[in-house]
């Protein structure tokens, strides 16, 4: 098993090119199953969830290959389905692999997909996907751990209120939607920008759908949805990753292909923090504002609040920031599994419940660290950039499955880092 050396101490300086948002590629290729025509994406991230999503609707009936020209363009054409089972082997891999459900049942009728597995921060259950699709006349079982659903005369629309906004389940009944009789009407829908990405590309392939960013979505259904030609939003986490990776080195990153608007409420925090962001070409540049960190509270929030899937990267900051922070997640329970392997490199942090209060201090020092999940491993490395020594990251495949090249840009920028198998 692979693992991540860093000797840290280094400022990072140069340019980081940001890739298409792995968030917004998963529930595009779903999407592809929609329509008997060629869809073809670009700007495709190479990780291995995307790789993982790309081996499931092939097993359903899609060809994928991959076009010369611009960077990640993939081309996906699914003429007939072949199957309409997403099974155990597959789907355990990774959450988003759910997303076939919705366009499994609108186009076929029918889907027999695994409960799926993913990242161990804590339980994210599919049930608002299921009594969505209840709610537009599927009829839904589960049996030996699958979903089991059909809609022999269809979907039909409804009146869809989430009790919590849920990205994951917005885009699949969006999805779902698209073929449906009649108006759907999501009320307290998710607002992320990967959903906006996402109807940009089915209203490209014909889809009828207002509202998307907003907590009301409403999408009337078509007949039939066309092949599209469609490029995949820049990455936010990515892109605030190595904006933090500037400021907790000391350095000055150029972050490319990204614009500094899409770090959305982030952004606020890491200006409070002492984090210079200055709008540039194509993109955005970070650094420390006065060599000076400074601990800030942060609460993660649905979309448009600060994101749950920056609070890791955000608490690596805070462990060398002069004061206190509290850092509460709403979100998601289990997400503080990083904290232990913080506090072996020398963090302050004591959690209480869904809070984590981090004192900083002067200097971290390097130690053979864990991951636990795919932003977890990640904070550790933006620790073991500033640590004082040598820092070994052992499970680092969480990693590959949302950041592409990530050794390799960070070495492009000055970083002492190497894979060792």
């Amino acid at each position: 098993m692979d693992r991540l050396v860093v000797t840290g101490g280094v400022p990072l300086h140069g340019t980081v090119r940001i890739s298409g948002a792995k968030n917004a590629a998963l529930p595009a290729i779903a999407a592809a199953l929609l329509t008997d025509e060629p869809v073809e994406l670009e700007n495709v991230p190479d990780v291995v969830d995307v790789g993982s999503m790309l081996r499931l609707v092939q097993r359903l009936g899609t060809s994928a290959t991959h076009v010369g020209g611009a960077p990640g363009r993939i081309r996906l054409f699914t003429p007939e389905l072949v199957s309409v089972e997403a099974p155990y082997d597959l789907v355990r891999r990774m959450r988003a692999s759910v997303l076939v459900l919705g366009p499994l049942l609108a186009r076929a009728g029918r889907a027999r997909v695994s409960l799926p597995g993913g990242c161990a921060i804590g339980p994210r259950p599919v049930d608002l996907h299921l009594k969505g699709l209840e709610r537009m006349g599927a009829t839904i079982d589960l049996v030996d751990g699958y979903i089991e659903a059909t809609a022999p005369r269809g979907l039909r629309g409804a009146e869809i209120e989430f009790p919590q906004p849920s990205v994951g389940a917005t885009e699949n009944l969006v999805m779902a939607a698209t073929l449906a009789r009649g108006t759907t009407r999501i009320v307290n829908a998710a607002r992320e920008p990967e959903i906006v990405d996402l109807a940009r590309l089915l209203l490209a392939m014909g889809a009828k759908i207002e509202g998307a960013g907003t907590d009301v979505v409403t999408v009337e259904g078509v007949e039939r949805l066309a092949g599209a030609r469609h490029a995949i939003l820049p990455d936010r986490i990515e892109a605030g990753t190595y904006a933090i990776a500037a400021a907790i080195t000391g350095g000055r990153l150029k972050i490319e292909n990204a614009p500094l608007e899409l770090l959305g409420a982030a952004r606020e925090k890491l200006v409070e923090a002492g984090v210079e962001l200055r709008e540039a070409e194509n993109g955005f540049e970070a650094a420390r504002a006065n060599g000076v960190l400074e601990g800030v509270d942060v609460v993660t929030r649905p979309y448009p609040g600060f994101a749950t899937d920056l609070q890791a990267q955000f608490m690596a900051l805070m462990c060398i920031a002069r004061g206190a922070a509290m850092i509460t997640e709403t979100i998601f329970e289990n997400r503080f599994m990083h904290v232990p392997e913080l506090m072996r490199m020398g963090a302050r942090i004591t959690v209480h419940g869904g809070s984590a209060l981090v004192r900083g201090v002067e200097r971290l020092k390097g130690a053979p660290v864990m991951a636990t999940d795919l932003r977890a491993s990640v904070s550790l490395v933006l620790a073991a950039l500033a640590a004082e020594g040598r820092t070994e990251i052992n499970r680092i495949y969480h990693l590959d499955r949302g950041y592409e090249s990530l050794e390799r840009k960070l070495a492009a920028v000055g970083a002492r880092i190497e894979r060792v198998p």
